[in-house]
């Protein structure tokens, strides 16, 4: 989602800062502004720190005569300054606004390859959860590799960098492959170009990795004597025969996972709820149940914030989403699997 609780937001039609308290679904946030909360459509809002940026060109400037002396030459290419590793790079394009001052229109998108290693990847950027571009090629040692461009309004959408590498040589001692990646919020990239402005460089870069990963050597066990010990031995496509039912909806209330809570700090409750969680989420995918109802209230939004972050990770979550449910109206998110 585009938006995080505690994201600073500019109201469009009032032109007011203003802070996201809660993700209602996947349309609508509850901002407050002035101590005052209410409900806003994601579109009626944007981030305020592009405002100074992304701001269009009001009058067409007046044209000038100029002479062949008055030309300014261009700029010779960017030197990016980074250390061992393998870097995604960004180099902004600027352009005059009205008042005469630089404005970022866009960013060259470089990934730069600082090891002796020549490497294959598979690149792709979403924005806002949707696909965006996407490239395979390959980036030799001590190289830097062009990818595209971005317009400076497009990194206003939760962009996500993804690479996925292998070694173009490839070596048995080496993992097969490597992923890498990048998420970059509004806030933190006003901040990269204002220190990039600041040190008069011409880029500012991002490490994916700083060395390539060693293959992990599996450990081999010896189950007959694992057997032999007394140890029960189950049959991978039978271990579901063996677990504890799953549940289609989990409560994750304090009060109902344990009696004695109340001298229990706010740590320890949010310790016992996602334990929860995360048992129950392992027993529906493991009994292969298609969706999960987890009710986890809305108070402060800091356990919802934990489980959103947790599901994204999960590989088997196809969608999940925090909408009104007559039964647990915003208190609760519906997760559906995809196998």
């Amino acid at each position: 989602m585009k938006y995080q609780v505690g994201d600073t937001i500019l109201v469009l039609h009032s032109n007011e800062e203003g802070t996201v308290v809660e993700l209602m679904n996947e349309k609508m946030v509850m901002i407050e502004v002035d101590k005052v909360r209410f409900p806003v459509y994601m579109d009626q809002i944007d981030f305020p720190y592009f405002k100074r940026f992304s701001e269009k060109k009001l009058f067409e400037k007046k044209k000038e005569k100029k002479y062949v002396d008055d030309i300014k030459k261009e700029k010779a290419t960017a030197q990016y300054k980074v250390s061992d590793g393998v870097w995604l790079a960004f180099l902004p394009v600027f352009d005059k606004d009205i008042f005469d001052d630089d404005v970022v229109e866009s960013f060259k998108l470089y990934l730069i390859n600082q090891t002796e290693y020549p490497y294959n990847f598979d690149y792709y950027i979403r924005f806002a959860g949707s696909p965006g571009f996407e490239l395979k090629n390959q980036v030799f040692s001590f190289t830097d590799f062009y990818l595209h461009d971005v317009a400076f309004e497009q990194m206003n959408d939760a962009p996500k960098f993804m690479f996925e590498f292998s070694l173009v040589n490839t070596d048995k001692k080496k993992a097969e492959y490597f992923e890498a990646l990048l998420k970059i919020k509004a806030k933190q990239l006003f901040q990269k170009i204002e220190e990039m402005k600041l040190k008069n460089e011409p880029t500012f870069s991002y490490k994916l990795f700083e060395t390539y990963p060693d293959r992990v050597i599996e450990e081999k066990h010896d189950f007959a004597k694992l057997s032999g010990a007394g140890y029960k031995i189950y049959e991978a496509s039978k271990v579901a025969q063996n677990l504890e039912p799953a549940r289609s909806v989990i409560d994750l209330h304090i009060e109902k996972l344990s009696n004695d809570w109340k001298h229990l700090s706010n740590f320890e409750i949010l310790t016992i709820q996602l334990k929860t969680f995360e048992k129950y989420f392992y027993l529906a995918t493991a009994h292969r149940q298609p969706n999960l109802i987890v009710i986890h209230g809305i108070g402060s939004g800091k356990l919802k914030h934990e489980i959103h972050e947790i599901l994204k990770t999960k590989k088997e979550v196809k969608t999940f989403v925090n909408q009104y449910h007559p039964n647990f109206g915003y208190g609760a998110t519906e997760i559906y699997f995809g196998y």
